[in-house]
């Protein structure tokens, strides 16, 4: 009888309690609630939820949240690309015009055998782009790609791959996200408005004197000017050429400034031209790594 009494009672007491908690519950659901705008969620359901924050927001909802109040442009989701903002337009009933779109570029073009010394000293640390960056003499360059990878696991794309010690951007893959800008540490990559399917860039970063420069790299920027010289489109800023992009309309702009430069530092990336493919259709074509540029170590301002 006391047994059967003592199991009652607990019972009684765990549903009184159960019920208690229900009620308590209840009530904060109430009491706390937050209100979400039905329009908030609608566009974070068209968003693909990449999180990436290349539109500067967070993330996708935080995004969503500023285009509900107007506080954001339709065309700042680079892997929604057209058709997301074209939902967004309808949902919002704004008028959005399709943004340019921005690609990465690696301002240096410079592969691990043609980095001078050829004999460097041996590296033991962490294979990683930040730790080698504070290592002094792990190259010859110490604005070049260190071709460790950091922007190839950052990317989420497959859009970024080490070639030869030197990151290479494909832009079939790549989408905008900036993610592999954020982390290289010696801010060589960056993002440049592609107004058609291939564009010219500046593959390197070095603003040293010429000397400084042929000492590391046998390829690089050796501040001549002939390009700026040549091209209305270019100006020399520290030592090294930098690219009005919003002046840009075709690449024949560049045919003469292409001619003169006496190195390889300027370079078309992106996908090729049919008379370009027409010229080298039998032959092999050589792995090259695409570019554009912001120095070095030091974050300096963007470059082109």
């Amino acid at each position: 009888m006391t047994v059967f009494f003592t199991l009652t009672l607990s019972a009684v007491l765990l549903l009184l309690l159960t019920v208690a908690m229900a009620l308590v519950l209840g009530w904060a659901n109430q009491a706390f609630h937050v209100a979400v705008d039905p329009l908030v969620e609608a566009i974070d359901r068209v968003l693909p939820g990449a999180n990436c924050g290349g539109c500067g927001y967070v993330g996708c909802n935080e995004y969503a949240v500023a285009v509900a109040e107007g506080k954001a442009a339709l065309n700042l989701c680079a892997p929604g690309g057209v058709s997301c903002i074209e939902a967004l337009a309808e949902l919002t009933g704004q008028e959005a015009t399709p943004a340019l779109p921005y690609r990465a570029v690696v301002h240096c073009a410079a592969t691990r055998d043609q980095r001078l010394p050829q004999q460097k000293p041996l590296y033991l640390g962490e294979p990683t782009c930040a730790a080698a960056n504070l290592v002094a003499g792990f190259q010859g360059c110490t604005y070049g790609c260190l071709g460790l990878g950091d922007c190839v696991r950052a990317c989420e794309y497959d859009a970024i791959h080490s070639i030869d010690g030197v990151a290479v951007v494909d832009y079939d893959n790549c989408i905008g996200c900036k993610a592999c800008a954020a982390v290289c540490p010696r801010n060589i990559i960056s993002m440049v408005p592609f107004k058609a399917d291939r564009m010219l860039v500046v593959a390197c970063s070095n603003p040293d004197n010429a000397a400084a420069t042929r000492a590391v790299c046998p390829i690089g920027c050796i501040s001549c000017s002939m390009c700026a010289k040549k091209s209305d489109l270019m100006q020399m800023e520290n030592s090294l050429p930098i690219i009005d992009y919003n002046a840009y309309q075709d690449e024949n702009d560049f045919a003469l400034a292409l001619e003169k430069c006496p190195r390889e530092s300027l370079i078309f990336v992106g996908k090729p031209s049919p008379s370009d493919l027409e010229k080298v259709a039998d032959e092999e074509l050589p792995e090259r790594v695409e570019a554009d540029f912001q120095t070095t170590v030091d974050k300096t301002e963007w470059w082109g």
